[in-house]
């Protein structure tokens, strides 16, 4: 008799998850509270899954032998509850995936850079002529990727919450870029819970394993004091140092793995900005640990091309800049933004508060920051941070409006920066959409 599984989420990771049950012989039942997308529904319909959408059927659900659980549905809520009780394992898709392949696994995660390490690193490796794959927050999903588990490499991006569903997954090498307060509403606003869960990506390595950290992090350090790793550690940082891993030495970049050295100029790096040095790091460590030629790190490093709504550079309209910075979601990353635009800025900030420490801003802000244009359905906290802070502090409910503000707000030579330090839920459907309104209003001025 076939085991069931039961599938809870209907988007890119769940369906995944359905096919690759249908495909490994398990009973498959997907459901979904929210309305599943059409494209999606297709897939399901076409594939013979049984799934619902717009409800959960808990007699269903709770005859499950295995929950997959989308990294998007909180632990606290009723039903996750009930699940639990009955004794059904909850899993994520990695989990599952995962114990359907044979591949090295290369897993990356941070509050920031997480995403354009991930694609710098699938460049390097694919570039390199490596048979690799590109999965977990981008791409297609692991699961389905692993049907036929015909590749030899994955590298995956991964969030908190994906880590938190993992039990077997192990990662060959696994990259922690940084840590800094995120998503602390899931978290029950305990930085330390959200820090062992971002660590969990280091769960169940050996001593062949790898762990790629930096080493100008304080949280990562703090933690790594109190926990050893026994996976082979390798470091990046901007100071100098004679450790397994990489650093910044004036205008160079310079890599050391296993008595293996070489460097290059960071003026040749693809990706400028000191936040774009530790992706290069990073991925420059992991593709030295993967046999990687010299040559060919220095080429793809070299020629890879941006990850769009990161500090994405939209040229200029009459003398003003403008930069779509519409991933950045959390407080970490819109420093960075701000850090690296050395004009005046008219500063696009606002949507779904995720618990944010605006102080972190406020040095730079004050020293950068002529006009705020508040971009969210409430706008009261940004307000009342802000007002005062700044010459001019104003609302707008639709991208062509924040546009057509910090547009007015702005003279030749200023930056206009989207980079909004929250998450795009309350007027978009999420950051690229936000982004890609963004774009449309600038073309449109």
């Amino acid at each position: 008799m076939k085991q069931k599984l039961v599938i809870l989420g209907g988007g890119e990771s769940g369906v995944g998850a359905a096919q690759l049950g249908m495909a490994k012989g398990w009973e498959v039942f997907l459901s979904d509270k929210g309305l599943i997308v059409p494209k999606f529904q297709d897939v399901l319909r076409s594939e013979e899954i049984p799934f619902e959408s717009g409800k959960h059927s808990m007699e269903e659900i709770l005859n499950a032998d295995l929950v997959v659980k989308s990294p998007g549905i909180p632990d606290h809520i009723q039903l996750i509850q009930e699940i639990k009780e009955k004794g059904i394992e909850i899993i994520s898709e990695i989990e599952f995936a995962y114990r359907y392949t044979n591949a090295t696994i290369v897993a990356i995660t941070g509050s920031n850079g997480k995403t354009t390490t991930t694609l710098l690193t699938y460049h390097l490796l694919k570039n390199a002529g490596l048979n690799v794959a590109l999965a977990g927050n981008v791409g297609e999903s692991f699961a389905k990727q692993v049907i036929n588990d015909d590749k030899d490499i994955f590298v995956l991006e991964l969030s908190s919450f994906q880590l938190d569903g993992i039990k077997e997954f192990k990662a060959d090498i696994a990259v922690l870029m940084n840590i800094t307060p995120d998503h602390l509403d899931r978290y029950d606003n305990d930085f330390e819970k959200y820090i062992h869960s971002k660590f969990r990506i280091t769960l169940n390595q050996s001593k062949s394993d790898a762990f790629i950290y930096c080493f100008d992090d304080k949280e990562t350090m703090k933690y790594l004091k109190k926990h050893p790793i026994v996976a082979q550690q390798y470091g990046f940082s901007f100071d100098s140092h004679d450790k397994n891993g990489a650093f910044i030495n004036q205008e160079e970049l310079n890599f050391s793995i296993n008595n293996n050295k070489f460097t290059m100029s960071i003026h040749k790096l693809a990706l400028q900005g000191k936040h774009n040095a530790y992706n290069s790091m990073a991925s420059g460590i992991t593709a030295k640990l993967l046999d990687l030629r010299n040559d060919q790190i220095r080429d793809s490093l070299a020629d890879f091309e941006a990850v769009e709504h990161r500090l994405e550079s939209l040229g200029r309209v009459n003398g003003r800049e403008f930069i779509n910075d519409s991933k950045a979601t959390n407080v970490n990353s819109t420093w960075y933004a701000l850090d690296s635009v050395t004009n005046n800025v008219v500063w696009i900030v606002g949507g779904v508060d995720k618990g944010n420490d605006y102080n972190e801003l406020l040095d730079l802000v004050k020293d950068k920051v002529k006009a705020i244009v508040c971009l969210g359905a409430d706008n009261g906290k940004l307000l009342n941070f802000f007002s005062g802070k700044v010459e001019s502090i104003v609302e707008a409910n639709s991208a062509e409006q924040a546009v057509s503000y910090a547009y007015s707000l702005s003279k030749s030579g200023d930056t206009v920066l989207l980079s909004p330090a929250c998450a795009s839920f309350d007027l978009f459907e999420n950051y690229e959409e936000r982004g890609a309104q963004f774009k449309a209003a600038v073309r449109a001025l």
